[in-house]
Order: C-alpha cells, then sequence, then structure tokens
C-alpha cells in the first residue's frame, strides 16, 4: 500500500479517537472531583477511545452487535461498581448515564459526527459541572414558574409545529403558522424578562429592573413604577430611571423582531433605532447618576407572560391588526397604513410592527412604509405611556419622563429624517 495513503488513514483514526479521547478527558476531569463517583478521568477518557473502538470493529466487521454490546458491557461495570460498593449519599445514576453517554460520543466521533460529539460532550460537562447551581434555580421554581415553562413549551413545541403555514383570509394577509410564532416570539421575550425578574431577584438596580421589566412588559413596567412615584416621593428619581430603561427595551424589541423575520429590513430600521437608543440612553445615564445608592427597590409583580388566554389574546389582536393594516393600506395607501400604525400602537406597538414586517415578507408593503409605520407605532406607543404617568404619578414624575420620552422620540425621529 502507498506510504501517502497509509499516512492520511491513520491521521484519520488519530483525529476521530483524538477527540473521543478528549471529550472522555473532560467529562472524566469534571467526575474526578466528586469523591463519591466511581469513574473519574482515566474510566472516562478509556471508555471513550472504547467507543470509538467498538464503532470501528463494528463497522469493519459489519456487526452492530459489537458496538451495542460494548455499550451494554459498559453500563454493566458502572451498575456493578456501585453494587459491590454502595454508598447513601450518592447512587450513581449520574455517572453512569454519563459514562454511557462518553460511550456513545466516541462512537459518533468514529461515524462522523465529530462537531455534534463535542457539542453535545461539552453541554454534558456543563450540566455535570453545575449540579450546585442547577439545584437551587429548580427549589427557587414555583408552582406558578413550573407552569409557565410548561404554557410556552405548549405554545411553541406543541401547537406551533401542526399548524399549517397556507396563506388565507381577507388580502391572504394570515397564515396560522406565522400568527402563531409571532405568538411564541413575544411570549419568548416576556418568559425571558420574568425569568430574569423571578431568578436574579430585584435589589440589581434600577437600570436592570428597567431591562428586565421592558423584556417582561414595558406598559406594566410603566404603569408599577408611576404608582410607586405617586405613592412615595422618594422613589421618583428611581421609578424614572425604571421606567425610561424598559422603555428603550421596546426599541432593542423591535430591532430584534426585524432582525430575526425580515433582516433585509434591519438597516433601514437600525438609524431610528439607535438614534432614540443613544440620546434616550444619555437621558437615562444622566438620571441614573444623581441616584442614591440606598434606594429601596420596591416589589414589582409581573404576572405569568406565557399563559394560554394571553397567548390566544395577542394571536388574536396581531391578526386583526394585520387584517385592518392590509386592508387600510389597499383602500387608503399609505395615509391608510400610517393611522392604523397610529391606533394600534397606542396600547401595544408589538402587533402593528410584527404585522407591518410581515406584510413587508408578503411584498404587500414596500420598505419605507413598513418603516414608517413602525415608527409611528413607537411614537404613539411612547405617548400612551407618558399619558399613563400623567394620570398615575402626576406632574412631580410627569415632567422628568415628559423630558425622557422626548430625548427618545427626537433622536428616533433624527434617524427617521436621516
Amino acid at each position: 500500500m502507498n506510504t501517502a495513503v497509509v499516512t492520511t488513514v491513520g491521521l484519520d483514526f488519530i483525529q476521530e479517537f483524538g477527540i473521543a479521547l478528549g471529550l472522555g478527558l473532560l467529562m472524566g476531569l469534571e467526575r474526578e472531583r466528586n469523591p463519591s463517583a466511581r469513574a473519574g478521568l482515566r474510566t472516562f477518557g478509556l471508555v471513550g477511545v472504547l467507543g470509538s473502538t467498538a464503532a470501528l470493529l463494528s463497522e469493519k466487521t459489519g456487526s452492530p452487535w459489537m458496538l451495542a454490546a460494548g455499550l451494554f458491557m459498559v453500563g454493566l461495570m458502572m451498575v456493578s461498581a456501585y453494587w459491590t460498593h454502595p454508598d447513601d449519599k450518592d447512587p450513581g445514576t449520574t455517572s453512569v448515564v454519563a459514562l454511557l453517554l462518553c460511550y456513545c460520543y466516541g462512537a459518533m466521533s468514529w461515524f462522523g459526527y465529530q462537531t455534534l460529539a463535542v457539542m453535545l460532550g461539552i453541554s454534558t460537562t456543563v450540566l455535570l459541572y453545575f449540579k450546585a447551581e442547577l439545584r437551587k434555580v429548580s427549589e427557587k421554581l414555583t408552582r406558578k414558574d413550573i407552569i409557565s415553562i410548561l404554557q410556552f413549551c405548549v405554545l411553541s413545541l406543541v401547537i406551533l409545529p401542526i399548524l399549517p403555514d397556507a396563506t388565507m383570509g381577507p388580502y391572504d394577509a394570515l397564515s396560522p403558522r406565522q400568527v402563531w410564532w409571532m405568538v411564541v416570539l413575544i411570549s419568548g421575550f416576556s418568559l425571558a424578562g420574568y425569568a430574569a425578574l423571578r431568578f436574579m431577584g430585584q435589589q440589581l438596580g434600577a437600570p436592570l429592573l428597567g431591562i428586565f421589566g421592558g423584556l417582561a412588559s414595558s406598559t406594566a413596567t410603566t404603569l408599577v413604577f408611576s404608582r410607586h412615584g405617586a405613592n412615595n416621593p422618594n422613589l421618583v428619581k428611581l421609578a424614572l430611571v425604571v421606567v425610561l430603561t424598559a422603555n428603550l427595551v421596546v426599541l432593542f424589541r423591535l430591532g430584534a423582531y426585524a432582525a430575526v423575520l425580515q433582516p433585509d429590513l434591519l438597516p433601514k430600521l437600525l438609524p431610528i433605532l439607535i438614534g432614540g437608543l443613544v440620546v434616550g440612553s444619555a437621558y437615562v445615564l444622566w438620571s441614573w447618576h444623581g441616584l442614591s445608592s440606598d434606594e429601596e427597590i420596591p416589589v414589582m409583580e409581573i404576572s405569568n407572560p406565557a399563559e394560554i388566554r394571553t397567548a390566544l389574546t395577542f394571536g388574536s389582536i396581531y391578526a386583526v391588526v394585520l387584517i385592518i393594516t392590509a386592508a387600510l393600506s389597499d383602500y387608503a395607501g399609505s395615509s391608510g397604513l400610517y393611522i392604523a400604525s397610529l391606533v394600534s400602537g397606542l396600547t401595544d406597538v408589538d402587533a402593528i410592527a410584527l404585522s407591518s414586517l410581515r406584510l413587508y415578507g408578503l411584498e404587500k408593503l414596500g420598505s419605507s412604509e413598513a418603516v414608517n409605520s413602525i415608527t409611528i407605532a413607537m411614537l404613539a406607543n411612547l405617548s400612551f405611556k407618558l399619558g399613563i404617568v400623567i394620570v398615575v404619578a402626576g406632574q412631580r414624575m410627569a415632567r422628568p419622563i415628559i423630558l425622557g420620552f422626548s430625548a427618545i422620540a427626537l433622536g428616533s425621529i433624527g434617524g427617521w429624517l436621516m
């Protein structure tokens, strides 16, 4: 046989077995830290190599039973180790499963799935290493938190895949899967903010609370902290920073929607979003600088963001807004579209923004019309929240909020005119 061919084959073997050995050593390094574990650095490394060896022999001999027998023997070995040397503190199930996975990753490496094996191996090691942290998270979960997670899983993994992707309804503007995808997207953003508030606490400072509150619900954040500012004059500055930060997060959300749904529209939307963020952030930083470090962070309660009723309500609003926007755009052109953006944006900027992005994707709106629609809705939404502050908190908090919202609006309008 040609020497060059032999060398190439050998190098291929080195790469595949090297990955198997490396993954085994990585997982074994973490298990070595656990005194009660029956398998450590050397055992995991050897089992990774065993997986690749069994895969090689199984392939060359044409006998898949050899690979299965290896997996069975590894499992039997670990069960026997724990049976003969019992430890009440550690039943050994985690180490047994980890070792079996290590064997499988070694086999995957031989069969050409090196990248997937590496990804899974590192992910497995991360899960093993953060045992204490994961246990603390699970202990903090309430029944309400688990329901939130399960409901989001139902929305995204059960309902979404079975919905048809065909367009239907007036103006062919509706697609059941696209409508529900918007529901999943909004619920996901809201659930992320809810989880941040739930697990990271509310004593991390006003800006962080504003960010998390903005992800969960900028309207709810504005309402809650307007009440705090009205009830306690000492909390006006803190409430100001939280409310302004939450509304800056809305600009990030709009950018994220465009990046996910219509990336080619994002460059035209970015100047508006960046303009509002830059000018608004400058005002927030100035307000934050004057905030006392010993201010008490008030408790903020946010309801389950992924509940089915909320999701269905948003989905219905989104579908109606989509049809109205398409109809007004068809009958009255740009003027009708902008009227819909103004009216809808007063209460919910997400629905009209997602509707405009959807219609742009269907080529029923031009890029300029879609950008203008989103901008009008965003400005209308700021006006609505300013009304909330004036009604709930009164003049003491309304004056600085007017300046802050004006900074965001002027920055966005400046980017819009550019």
